[in-house]
């Protein structure tokens, strides 16, 4: 029987195949996957509920597969119910992952109560640095920049990103910071 973990994993990669999903299926590689890495590098080193940051983790940015960017923290943790309800996950267990969900977003500022919702905020921003090419691509496609325009707010996103990170996660992404730092100068 597969664990519940994959099953969600499933769900999400073939959200992100549907020819309904808002960005096409490279968030699943380009962003899901790394997300999923870094939580749960994070939640070893931390003593986190490794099942609780890797089902959050799947499920993070569901509502921008399925309904778009905007509040999608909102639906997000909508449409996650919903699911681990169909596999009948622990109703004290949905509450964590909604709240890790619901918390993620680092344009909100929505206490975290949890270090598995502290995780997920880190390993989703930890992703930026190793998805530049797709920052670039968003300034460019969704935000119109111009070359000179994109490499300054990118800039500057990652920078703002690394600051915001916990000590632990900061540790671990500092030479991809570095090196994009360098890169940028």
């Amino acid at each position: 029987m597969e664990s519940v973990v994959e099953l969600i994993r499933r769900f999400v990669e073939e959200e992100c195949k549907k020819p309904s999903s808002k960005y096409g299926y490279e968030p699943y590689p380009a962003h899901f996957v790394p997300v999923n890495k870094y939580c749960k590098i994070l939640a070893g080193k931390l003593n986190a509920d490794i099942e609780i940051v890797e089902i959050a983790s799947w499920l993070h940015d569901i509502g921008s597969i399925i309904d778009g960017r905007e509040n999608h923290h909102i639906s997000g943790c909508e449409i996650s119910e919903r699911k681990l309800r169909e596999f009948d996950y622990p109703e004290e267990k949905i509450r964590q992952v909604k709240h890790c969900i619901f918390s993620h977003r680092g344009s909100k500022n929505i206490k975290r109560e949890s270090i598995e919702a502290q995780i997920l905020a880190d390993a989703d921003t930890m992703s930026h640095f190793d998805n530049i090419g797709g920052l670039f691509n968003a300034a460019f496609v969704f935000e119109n920049m111009d070359e000179l325009g994109a490499q300054k707010a990118i800039r500057q996103k990652l920078i703002n990103s690394y600051n915001k990170l916990s000590p632990e996660a900061r540790d671990i992404i500092k030479p991809k910071f570095e090196a994009a730092m360098l890169l940028f100068r």
